[in-house]
């Protein structure tokens, strides 16, 4: 079984957002992403999105993206992020996917002998919050991780590999540890899949090895649109 992952489709189906209006990278990027996908991807393999799935705000306006997911090849594992209003709990999320598609929320799922847990995460300052609302989102957010990979252990058996998925990058823009990575290190996790960061001038790093682990940025924009191998290529 071979892992890809790519993040932030951003699908506006029936919440129309065309997403060009945000430079050159964005033309056409469903159509890319899918061509790709279907070029990479075969029914036995995994696909891991990490949040800003849908610019749709209720449930109903979301199935249409959803179907266009479902369409594509390979089991799919998908965490909630930052522009995901329509996703309200993670009972009716569930209550929208079929067969081989997982939603996370601070839990995890194994497929095969790749353990994959998730949840959103938040934004690691580079000094001091800049608000108490922030940090208190912030504490939250660890709380939800450590469930998540808390859960991830009670799944994982001898030899899994195991893939923490979080919308937001765990470091700032130094790239210096934080207290999501401490958590990562802690749980042995071998690699991180993220997304969020957009634009020419996010300051991204693609890939990241720190501590033993490999971390992957996988906003679409970042990555051309292509998935992004993490595990058996």
């Amino acid at each position: 079984m071979k892992v890809f992952a790519i993040g932030d489709l951003h699908l506006d189906s029936v919440v129309e957002k065309p997403m060009n209006v945000f430079g050159p990278g964005w033309e056409n990027h469903f159509e890319r992403i899918t061509a790709d996908w279907q070029k990479k991807v075969s029914s036995a393999d995994l696909v891991l999105i990490p949040g800003d799935i849908s610019w749709a705000m209720y449930y109903q306006e979301a199935i249409p993206d959803l179907d266009l997911i479902k369409a594509l090849p390979g089991t799919k594992v998908m965490i909630r992020g930052n522009h995901d209003y329509w996703w309200k709990s993670i009972t009716g999320v569930r209550a929208l996917l079929g067969d081989n598609f997982f939603a996370l929320q601070n839990d995890a799922v194994r497929v095969n002998n790749v353990v994959i847990c998730g949840t959103r995460g938040w934004t690691v300052p580079d000094k001091n919050f800049k608000t108490a609302e922030d940090e208190k989102i912030y504490k939250r957010e660890l709380i939800r991780m450590e469930l998540a990979l808390s859960d991830m252990q009670k799944k994982y058996h001898q030899g899994d590999y195991k893939i923490a998925m979080i919308h937001y990058p765990p470091f700032n823009a130094k790239l210096s540890p934080s207290d999501f990575t401490r958590l990562f290190e802690q749980y042995e996790v071998n690699a991180v899949v993220y997304g969020h960061l957009h634009g020419n001038n996010c300051r991204a790093c693609k890939f990241l090895e720190q501590n033993g682990i490999k971390y992957y940025l996988t906003s679409c924009d970042q990555v051309n649109c292509e998935l992004v191998s993490i595990l058996g290529e």
